[in-house]
């Protein structure tokens, strides 16, 4: 059915802005109408792109507008159109759709009033296969990697609307838990961002990335590495070493708030790790 074409150039600008997103949203809503994106390159759209095993316009275009947000460095955009998408095929992954899922939807995201027919209409389209999620998250996580928080409030919203339709002690279907770990997965997040979305917990004032940067080491230290570099900070700022080497009193006060903050940072990383 000829629907992408009627709607894509609104979307298409959501994802890039400007006047070549209104240019790029007419050319390839013509091309899904027309059924040419049914034809991609070799390889397909990327590297894991199954179009021609499942022909589906509407899916390929949607896949191009969230290739050319993060091209064009428009993360923002790639955010709310990949927020839209993973949404609408983690609600369909288990069973079809239900009202609750939307209204939670709809709760947490916030979409104006003005957009609501628009993202409405890209949520039916998003949902109709959900086969294909990985290759939107995986962009996602990929435009967002050095900035983790909004992947997990993302994270958050994809619980939500997973727990809309059950009870407070009943577990989530496999289908939706197997989506759940696969997008936490291609988004990089820890385990701490893990349990704090599955438990409804809020992200600590201290994030994964600012704890490693206080002990000022990279991330990608092995857990033995990490546990050595906290006990060498531990053995030159805490106060009672540094007062038996005869510090000053405002030394001591100083070191008394560092090694705090090397004590909480620590604990974050355990966390985090799985420690």
């Amino acid at each position: 059915m000829a629907i992408w074409g009627k709607i894509f150039g609104g979307v298409s600008g959501f994802a890039m802005g400007g006047p070549l997103g209104a240019v790029m949203g007419t050319a390839l809503g013509h091309a899904a109408d027309t059924g040419r994106l049914l034809q991609p390159p070799t390889g397909g759209w990327s590297d894991r792109w199954s179009a021609r095993a499942r022909p589906d316009p509407s899916g390929a275009a949607t896949f191009v507008a969230a290739k050319l947000a993060a091209a064009f460095g428009k993360k923002e955009q790639l955010y709310g159109l990949s927020c839209v998408i993973l949404s609408a095929k983690l609600a369909k992954c288990d069973a079809p759709v239900n009202r609750r899922e939307i209204n939670v939807f709809k709760a947490r995201v916030q979409v104006p009033q003005e957009n609501m027919r628009e993202i409405g209409r890209l949520f039916d389209m998003a949902r109709q296969r959900t086969d294909d999620y990985e290759a939107f998250a995986r962009e996602l996580g990929n435009a967002y990697g050095d900035d983790k928080q909004p992947l997990e409030d993302l994270m958050g919203i994809l619980f939500a609307i997973a727990r809309a339709d059950l009870a407070a002690d009943d577990p989530l279907a496999p289908e939706e838990l197997r989506f759940l770990k696969r997008v936490h997965a291609l988004f990089g997040l820890g385990r701490g961002a893990w349990e704090r979305v599955e438990q409804g917990r809020a992200r600590p004032a201290m994030g994964e990335e600012d704890a490693y940067t206080i002990l000022e080491v990279s991330a990608s230290l092995s857990n033995e590495e990490l546990r050595a570099h906290w006990k060498k900070l531990v053995r030159q700022y805490h106060p009672d070493i540094m007062a038996a080497r005869g510090a000053s009193a405002e030394e001591i006060r100083t070191a008394s708030v560092r090694i705090s903050r090397i004590n909480a940072a620590w604990d974050i990383i355990k966390r985090d790790r799985g420690l």
